[in-house]
């Protein structure tokens, strides 16, 4: 019996065989298998956590610019708009300052998205062992058939990102675009929604504005073109219309819409038959069109006493403007 040698059993060879080629199999493939889908798991967990965080920098951003406290950096992207008493009143300096804000963040926190799954995607291709120089140059094509193909649309985007930035016009503002003339009711990324005067709403397309005239910005101006006979007494005619200015001027029912006092020009030109005399009269903003229909029914009112109205034209305050 001492002289025996032991024999191992084939049972166990055929354990240990199978456990020596698992542990093989797995030290082979522990980075397919573990480590890798590890790695893409972390990276989607930083690019959200990233986002998150940025999102909500961006938030408070936008909602301080809402209240009117803007940052010291983004100073140059302040309203352009005259704080005035009429557009406090109606709510429309808030309200513009609002959806400003509110776009402006949107288009942030959708450019911050944007960078951030294209930068996770790219990460987790290379992690997964995908040449990214096929992809990089076959995005680049689709992404230059897309810009043919699309380029309106982003010409319009990137109209309504820096009309936006730049602050041209807002809600409540009354504008000339060319295309249309009246009040903005809405301002978008691609469109711009105006209502003139006769109550038609104007759906405009920002990539089409070439310019933007806005009567809404800081302050106004009144300048009427008073035409008067040429043989009537030209003092007389400054004097009639100068009580009439200074009359509105004085009514604290008109005070508050002016700016400062109303000018008399003098003799703005001669022809055959007219001599024309203009007034301008700076006002805020919104209050041209109403300060300036006040301003032709007194004048029309003093030249007529003073018996030098009858050659106007039938209309009170024709051949005049209100800019």
């Amino acid at each position: 019996m001492a002289g025996l040698i032991p024999v191992a059993s084939p049972l166990i060879s055929a354990t240990e065989s199978r456990t020596t080629a698992l542990r093989g199999f797995w030290h082979e493939h522990a980075q397919i298998f573990i480590a890798r889908p590890l790695q893409i798991i972390a990276t989607i967990i930083v690019a959200l956590l990233f986002r998150a965080l940025i999102h909500r920098a961006i938030d408070r951003l936008a909602e301080s610019s809402a209240e009117g406290k803007v940052p010291r950096i983004l100073g140059p992207l302040k309203e352009r708009a005259g704080h005035s008493g009429f557009w406090e009143s109606a709510g429309l300096v808030s309200e513009r300052r609002r959806q400003r804000a509110e776009t402006i963040g949107s288009v942030l926190k959708s450019a911050v998205s944007f960078v951030l799954f294209i930068l996770a995607f790219m990460v987790i291709i290379g992690l997964v062992g995908i040449d990214l120089l096929p992809f990089v140059a076959t995005t680049s094509v689709v992404g230059v058939a897309l810009g043919f193909g699309a380029q309106n649309i982003v010409k319009d985007f990137l109209g309504g990102i820096f009309m936006i930035l730049e602050d041209q016009y807002g809600v409540g503002d009354v504008i000339d675009v060319k295309e249309a003339t009246g009040t903005v009711e809405s301002v978008g990324l691609r469109t711009t929604r105006i209502r003139d005067g006769e109550g038609t709403v104007w759906y405009v397309r920002n990539g089409e504005i070439v310019r933007v005239g806005n009567k809404s910005q800081q302050y106004a101006q009144v300048v009427l073109d008073i035409p008067i006979a040429v043989g009537d007494d030209i003092d007389l005619a400054r004097s009639a219309i100068t009580a009439a200015v200074d009359e509105c001027y004085a009514d604290e029912q008109w005070l508050p819409s002016f700016i400062g006092a109303p000018e008399v020009l003098g003799i703005e030109s001669i022809s055959r038959d007219e001599t024309v005399i203009r007034l301008v009269a700076r006002v805020k903003v919104l209050e041209q069109w109403r300060v300036g229909r006040e301003l032709r029914g007194r004048i029309v009112a003093k030249l007529d006493a003073a018996n030098l109205a009858s050659r106007l034209p039938s209309k009170p305050g024709g051949g005049s403007g209100a800019n």
